[in-house]
């Protein structure tokens, strides 16, 4: 059982952690060491699905709408009681509709990016990294280091910290160093790079097209940071670097070139771990994904998750059958016992470095009041104003009192219908006199004195393309075609994906407020009534590369 490697960077453990490690690694049975391998998604409240959870002994889990903290805590125990080892408990620390329901609401990458202000960044990494462990998360699956070139692109947009490296760097590893600085366990993501594809990878292999210069000069540089930086773990996505192959086995390298990242040798091994150095512990992207789903059935697939490099295997609706697959693949020869325990070990050791082994007390927590503020008075820090040819800003009840919105409500992909905006009632409230469109209503500026256009799609799973539908917005494909803002003057604000310049390049005033949360909604009412100034720093390219939007 070798284990040196585990005192080295990023675990660092001293003797006595690496003692555990050993001893607790040596109790565990064949079977306990393939169950630890596995992270299951546990969401709600369901004692019966706790239960059956519970009972496979998993080496992890991932908690998504949860209750209060203390619950679960509570819930987490429940899991440890019967675990062969404490478990690392993850979360998609992203912000926006993503934060925790038992904390603030937090920006998202994109709006931290807009403000770009690093102490920003940091404050807030360590307020959600302190309600994460308050909630027994000790393992979050960010920063995201994707780069957003392909500005089409529906899954990076938001999530991403935009599309200048620079900025990515600053504020991704500002967030890594803070989050684990307070107990909270980074593993940067997309491996091995996303966003020069506009494809979404819930739903098909993306591919990363750069050239080994290329990826070097950009995706290389933010990993090697990351690594350099002390990142404790790193997600394998299910996303092709076609370059890196074909360097390693030739140009006909065929269909293989395109293999994803998860089930790849060449881009976990050779690539992340002996050119890019990185000792720390590797986490397949989720295994439902059609992006890996579309290359293989599972039964193949899912043991070449860890043959292939990854030491977790992130979500199974099927465990008990899962570990069939795993078993099958030890009996011909397709895994061997060799990889698992590193594997396993990998885990132990993260697990140590997390100081999960003892009894360490949770870090103080700034309180709800206090932390609450924050995200209040940063939220009116992140929205932009790409645009306000007309002048038009700032609203006034007087001048602009009957107004017409335009929207399809806040998508959001756990829910099957759109929320509504509170926006339009926030309105309201300050004296105008708010319509919400429907269909074959007539729009003219004898009834109305301004339009607004709210868009709330974040970019967050299986949406394969986001755009600015006219004919769902209108109902019918007469209104679809009429542009008002000649006649009525005309806002569109973006609460979200950032890009609807392109379906709209001449709307004369166009806002991204790149957060659908009540508390971005509350801080673009008050700078729509000016209430404070605009942000004017856009972190991509919202104009969409089209000269014409500007004006």
């Amino acid at each position: 059982m070798h284990t040196d490697h585990l005192s080295q960077a990023p675990f660092n453990l001293d003797p006595a952690a690496m003692s555990w490690v050993r001893e607790t690694f040596g109790r565990m049975s064949r079977d306990d060491r393939l169950r630890q391998l596995f992270t299951l998604l546990s969401a709600g409240d369901d004692p019966e699905a706790f239960a059956r959870q519970q009972a496979f002994r998993p080496g992890g889990i991932t908690r998504m709408r949860g209750s209060d903290a203390a619950r679960e805590r509570q819930i987490i125990d429940g899991f440890n009681a019967q675990a062969a080892a404490p478990l690392l408990v993850s979360a998609d620390l992203e912000g926006s509709r993503m934060s925790l329901s038992s904390g603030q609401e937090w920006p998202n990458p994109l709006a931290l990016a807009a403000i770009d202000d690093l102490e920003v960044t940091e404050t807030v990494s360590r307020m959600m990294a302190e309600e994460a462990r308050a909630a027994g998360i000790n393992w979050s699956f960010t920063p995201v280091l994707d780069i957003n070139a392909a500005w089409r692109s529906p899954i990076v947009a938001t999530r991403g910290f935009g599309s200048d490296p620079e900025v990515i760097a600053r504020h991704a590893l500002s967030q890594m160093k803070m989050f684990q600085r307070h107990g909270i366990a980074s593993a940067v993501k997309h491996w091995p790079g996303e966003g020069h594809d506009d494809r979404d990878q819930h739903l098909v292999t993306t591919i990363n097209p750069l050239s080994m210069d290329e990826w070097e000069a950009t995706f290389g540089r933010l990993y090697r940071g990351a690594i350099e930086a002390g990142v404790l773990s790193v997600m394998s996505a299910h996303i092709a670097l076609p370059a890196f192959v074909r360097e390693q086995t030739g140009d006909d390298a065929g269909v293989e070139a395109f293999r994803p990242a998860s089930i790849s040798r060449l881009l976990n091994e050779e690539l992340l771990r002996k050119r890019l150095g990185f000792n720390g512990l590797i986490v397949s992207d989720a295994t439902g994904m059609a992006g890996l789903g579309s290359w293989s059935k599972r039964s193949e697939h899912l043991p070449e998750v860890v043959a292939s490099g990854c030491d977790v295997i992130l979500f199974s609706n099927d465990p008990e059958q899962d570990l069939e697959y795993l078993e099958a693949a030890l009996a011909d020869g397709r895994l061997s016992w060799e990889r698992v325990d590193e594997a396993v070990l990998r885990q132990l050791g993260m697990k140590a470095a997390l100081g999960l082994h003892g009894t360490a007390e949770l870090p103080p927590r700034t309180d709800a009041e206090t932390a609450k503020a924050y995200a209040d008075a940063v939220a009116r820090r992140a929205p932009t104003l790409v645009k306000d040819v007309q002048g038009l800003l700032p609203l006034d009840p007087g001048k602009h009192s009957r107004v017409l919105v335009f929207s399809g409500g806040i998508v959001f992909p756990f829910l099957s219908e759109p929320l509504p905006f509170v926006l339009p009632e926030l309105l309201s409230e300050k004296g105008f006199e708010v319509t919400v469109y429907e269909p074959g209503m007539e729009v003219s500026a004898e009834r109305f004195d301004l339009i607004l256009y709210l868009f709330g799609d974040e970019t967050l799973l299986t949406r394969g393309r986001i755009f600015l539908d006219w004919l769902g917005l209108t109902g019918h494909f007469g209104a679809a075609m009429a542009r008002h803002w000649h006649e009525i003057p005309t806002v569109m604000i973006s609460f979200g994906y950032p890009y609807m310049l392109y379906d709209a390049p001449r709307v004369p005033t166009y806002i991204n407020a790149y957060s659908t949360t009540e508390t971005m909604q509350r801080a673009v009412a008050d700078l729509l009534t000016g209430e404070g100034e605009w942000n004017r720093s856009s972190p991509d390219d919202p104009f969409c590369g089209l000269e014409d939007a500007r004006y």
